[in-house]
């Protein structure tokens, strides 16, 4: 494992992740929006998790900048990441099976929309924020660079926490007690957390 290859098989599975994503966005398309909590808030920590998953990454790929903050390389560090982003990968493709046309990338409420506890969401009840978690850890570890390696976690963390006491409000709302239920007994993020964690 070098440097260079860590970078390229870093960004082919950023590629991977957009490829698994696109066939689900076109069908949850066909699903009317009823609800869409799109505002400034939201666009602002899509754009803020997107520059740290997406573009600060992608520059440091594709020139090299800033070379100057490198770390010493680790190939069995790097290596980890990649596995484990690969595992993020398997996760992130099973949430969206499981979501169905219900999944949509803001917070919004669709048509046909069901409160989905089956196949992942059985062991956390926010499967896909657990793959993004799983690939901004990833990034720190492949990406071994002291501005591109954190800016997952700094870009994705800042996503989490100013979103989902918003999304699980709305969930609430939209499913009732059938949710407070889930919640109850089903943890956030990590599986097998004690049941209604945060």
């Amino acid at each position: 494992m070098t440097p260079l290859l860590a970078k390229l098989l870093h960004g082919l599975c950023m590629v991977a992740w957009w490829v698994i994503r696109r066939p689900f966005e076109r069908k949850s398309k066909r699903n009317v929006l009823l609800r869409d909590a799109m505002d400034l808030r939201e666009k602002a920590v899509l754009g803020v998790s997107f520059t740290g998953l997406g573009l600060i990454p992608f520059a440091y790929i594709a020139t090299g900048f800033p070379a100057a903050l490198d770390q010493a390389f680790s190939p069995a560090r790097a290596l980890a990441g990649l596995v484990l982003f690969v595992t993020a990968l398997g996760l992130f493709y099973a949430t969206h099976k499981a979501l169905g046309r219900n999944w949509s990338v803001t917070l919004a409420v669709r048509a046909e929309h069901s409160l989905v506890t089956g196949g992942v969401y059985r062991f956390v009840r926010h499967p896909m924020y657990t793959a993004f978690w799983m690939w901004a850890i990833a990034q720190a570890l492949t990406l071994q660079n002291w501005l591109a390696g954190p800016a997952g976690i700094i870009g994705f963390g800042t996503l989490y926490l100013l979103r989902v006491a918003r999304e699980e409000a709305l969930m609430r709302e939209t499913f009732g007690a059938d949710w407070e239920s889930y919640a109850a007994r089903t943890p956030r993020i990590l599986p097998f957390a004690p049941p209604g964690s945060h």
